[in-house]
C-alpha cells in the first residue's frame, strides 16, 4: 500500500514538472535563433507567457523567465534570489531576450524606484495572477530591458 502511494506520488509529480516545464527556470547555454532589431513597441511581445533571458557569466547562461512591460520597456523579476543570471548580470549587463524564435540584444539595469516596482507589481498581477512575493525594491532583483548603447 505505501509503494503503491509512493509510486502514484512520483508519478504525479513528474507529470506535473513535465506539464509545467516551460514555467522553470531551467538554464541553458547561448541562445539560438534570429537577432533581430529593437521593436519601437513591446506590447506585443510582451503578451508572450515564457521568455528566456540570456546572460553572460564566464559562459552564456539562459533561463526561461516570465515577463512584463513596464512603461515601454519589458522587465524580468527573480524575486530576491540572487541567481545565477542576477549575478551575471552584476558583472556584465549585456543580456540577450528570445521571444519566439527573435533574439533581442539589450542591456539590464536594476530597478530601485518603489513607484516604478509598484506599477510592476500591478502588471505582473494583472498578467499572471498574483504579485511578486517579496516587494521590497531593495532586496529584490527587478531588472528594466533597455537598448544597448551603440
Amino acid at each position: 500500500m505505501m509503494r503503491a502511494l509512493i509510486l502514484s506520488f512520483l508519478l504525479a509529480l513528474t507529470l506535473t514538472l513535465g506539464a509545467c516545464s516551460e514555467y522553470l527556470p531551467i538554464a541553458g547555454g547561448k541562445l539560438e535563433g534570429n537577432v533581430s532589431p529593437l521593436p519601437e513597441d513591446w506590447s506585443e511581445l510582451a503578451t508572450t507567457e515564457v521568455i528566456q533571458l540570456e546572460s553572460a557569466g564566464e559562459e552564456p547562461y539562459s533561463v526561461n523567465l516570465w515577463m512584463v512591460e513596464v512603461n515601454g520597456a519589458p522587465h524580468v523579476f527573480a524575486g530576491d534570489n540572487r541567481t545565477e543570471w542576477v549575478e551575471n548580470i552584476a558583472g556584465n549587463p549585456d543580456v540577450r531576450l528570445k521571444v519566439g524564435e527573435e533574439i533581442f540584444e539589450l542591456r539590464a539595469l536594476k530597478v530601485t524606484d518603489a513607484a516604478v516596482f509598484e506599477t510592476f507589481a500591478q502588471t505582473w498581477e494583472s498578467k499572471y495572477g498574483n504579485r511578486p512575493r517579496n516587494e521590497n525594491v531593495d532586496e529584490t532583483y527587478l531588472f528594466r530591458l533597455v537598448p544597448r548603447a551603440g
